[in-house]
């Protein structure tokens, strides 16, 4: 059994945690926040430190595994977590048992899939990123790094999305496009054609609303 500790005890840790247990072979044994007391109690779960204390709590042997809990509110936060942890302990991978995943696919170390998801043939899912409930990514798509795709996200097949995108609940993506990193799509968005620039698209067609930084 694999003992994980998950960096993050708000809401996405506690789905993490509840998540975890669905999988055989991995266990949930607590949270490392900087904002909860040391010793509480979160979803029935520890805090067992600040996440200063990672190093030396892996060191002594209380967790085998990492899992990051930090939500889509903040990317940047996320992916310099990951970069410096993955250092210090190994992260592990969290498959719901409901996901439909084919034996070509690729899931990375860290990556995250929530139940009733499809990964198609040879589609690769990158590392630290979260596809939320019902999410389909289609044959020979790839999703890179320190990535958050929202509940049905629906991706088709030779799509290219770069490392650190956010795509909203229900997006549409269509086949044969690039996401560029530090794109954000709103609730509803049909991709129709490539999105190269950092900002917030929304609509039928995705439209640029709003310019972000990379």
């Amino acid at each position: 059994m694999t003992r994980v500790a998950i960096i993050g005890a708000g809401n996405l840790g506690v789905q993490l945690a509840h998540h975890l247990g669905a999988v055989g072979g991995l266990d949930a044994v607590g949270f490392f926040d900087d904002s909860q007391d040391p010793g509480g109690l979160v979803s029935g779960l520890p805090v067992l430190g600040p996440i200063d204390d990672v190093a030396t709590s892996h060191a002594a042997g209380v967790f085998d595994a990492l899992l990051m809990g930090i939500g889509y509110h903040h990317m940047q936060r996320r992916a310099e977590l990951h970069e410096t942890l993955r250092a210090v302990a190994p992260f592990a991978t969290l498959v719901h048992p409901t996901t439909i995943l084919d034996v070509t696919a690729q899931v990375a170390q860290g990556a995250v899939i929530y139940p009733g998801g499809i990964v198609d043939l040879n589609a690769r899912i990158g590392a630290n990123t979260l596809l939320n409930v019902g999410c389909l990514v289609a044959h020979d798509s790839t999703i890179g790094d320190n990535c958050f795709l929202s509940p049905g996200v629906a991706v088709a097949g030779f799509v290219t999305v770069e490392d650190g995108v956010v795509l909203g609940i229900g997006t549409v993506v269509i086949d044969n496009v690039r996401i560029a990193s530090g794109v954000r799509t709103g609730a509803g968005a049909v991709v129709t054609r490539d999105l190269l620039e950092p900002g917030l698209y929304v609509g039928i067609p995705a439209t640029l609303k709003k310019r972000l930084k990379p």
